[in-house]
């Protein structure tokens, strides 16, 4: 027997047993969810506890209308996950989504809408907003377009620096904003690349350590406020309203126009550790872009509205952080989406540390009551992937706890003093 045909019996999970829609299909596995690219083909799974069922759907790069719309089989589904592997398609030059059917009964707490297509919450890549400030198309369906991400970076001999938490010397910077301006003097203003050509000034300054305002993709142009005075049209500009905690900006990146936004922020991540600068996200997984009951449906709300947001008992939403919702962070599905996400950003962009937006909301209940112990911060501190990950919490939120000199740090977590800042 040769070689080839050995491997191609140990892989038996390279062929379909199925056909859906038109596409040669098999049962994926449940783990790891999201899109990956597997053997001749790609897995999707998607989680959703109260859907009846779950349609994948399928669109060619930047198309308006879906190329295909394929109900995952009820054989398809392990307990809560929906999983399928789908064979033949060109994973570089597809957008995907998701079709939850459900009940609509906002009072428990669901908001299903088999109308609407719904970004993967673990999309690696999303498109449709390119290019920061261009008004986007919205007569379309589907804004926040999910895509198949390759894991194919050449990282070289890159290790994480480990300065030593009382050796850093931190610079805390806008993407966009530090070299927006003509006086920045690079080539691609506004971006990572832009960023980059700024090592040789940033070591200039003496720092070892950059923390990055949020790099998650969000929509600049969800705002609808206007400049009173000249009546000028004004941004989010800050991006503290995560549409996908996976993704990085593609408005922030000189490539971003053709989706390589991963690779930008990657490649300057790897030259700021080879400057002996460190790595310090933003992170703001107290809430989302998709409000209060008023908001947008973009991903959580539409998949699973209950397990994602902490509800009131009428099926409103608990505004802790000021924004309209707050995420249900200790449900155990939700704390393991925080820590897959966090791993994805320590493993795949090794990034050395996080600060977290309004960290207190990470050890309430469901109801809002603060936790004694919470299950949250005690995983991320203790998580094999993340054991030399910096950790900083702003300990307090928008709905009165505050927690300087008291929060939960299981001898990993340090703090903002807002105080001795302000």
């Amino acid at each position: 027997m040769s070689e080839t045909t050995s491997e191609q019996v140990l892989r038996v999970d390279a062929y379909p047993t199925h056909e859906v829609g038109g596409y040669r299909v098999r049962a994926g596995k449940p783990f790891p969810f999201g899109a990956n690219v597997v053997p001749g083909g790609v897995s999707f799974s998607v989680f959703s506890d109260q859907a009846t069922s779950m349609t994948l759907v399928i669109f060619k790069r930047g198309e308006p209308e879906p190329m295909a719309e394929l109900e995952f089989p009820e054989e398809f589904r392990t307990g809560s996950v929906f999983a399928m592997t789908v064979f033949g398609l060109d994973h570089e030059n597809i957008e995907y989504g998701y079709r939850a059917d459900g009940p609509f009964d906002p009072a428990s707490g669901h908001r299903f809408d088999a109308r609407q297509v719904l970004s993967d919450p673990y999309a690696r890549l999303i498109a449709g907003r390119d290019v920061w400030g261009v008004e986007p198309d919205r007569s379309r369906g589907y804004q926040y377009r999910s895509r198949v991400c390759l894991q194919d970076f050449d990282w070289g001999d890159d290790t994480p620096l480990r300065i030593p938490a009382e050796d850093l010397v931190v610079y805390e910077a806008h993407v966009r904003g530090f070299t927006r301006h003509p006086s920045s003097g690079v080539t691609a203003p506004g971006t990572f690349a832009g960023l980059r050509e700024k090592i040789p000034y940033l070591k200039e300054l003496g720092i070892n350590c950059i923390e990055l305002l949020p790099v998650f993709e969000f929509d600049e142009s969800d705002n609808p406020r206007s400049n009173p005075e000249t009546g000028e049209r004004l941004f989010d500009y800050w991006g503290y309203n995560t549409v996908s905690f996976f993704a990085p900006k593609a408005g922030y990146a000189a490539t971003g126009r053709y989706g390589m936004q991963g690779d930008e922020f990657r490649t300057l991540i790897k030259d700021l550790h080879a400057a002996g600068i460190e790595v310090i996200l933003d992170v703001v997984f107290n809430h989302t872009a998709e409000g209060n009951e008023l908001g947008p449906t973009i991903s959580f709300k539409g998949l699973d509205n209950a397990t994602y947001y902490m509800l009131t008992p009428e099926g409103y939403y608990f505004n802790f952080s000021g924004t309209g919702n707050t995420v249900n962070c200790n449900h155990p599905v939700v704390r393991n989406y925080v820590l897959d996400c966090l791993r994805h950003w320590v493993a795949d962009y090794h990034v050395d540390g996080f600060r977290f937006d309004l960290a207190a909301i990470l050890g309430r209940s469901a109801d809002g009551t603060p936790l004694p112990n919470p299950p949250l911060l005690e995983l991320l501190a203790f998580d094999p992937v993340l054991r030399h990950t910096k950790l900083i919490a702003e300990a307090w939120d928008a709905g009165g706890l505050y927690e300087v000199g008291n929060f939960p740090a299981y001898g990993r977590w340090a703090e903002w003093n807002g105080k001795y800042r302000d």
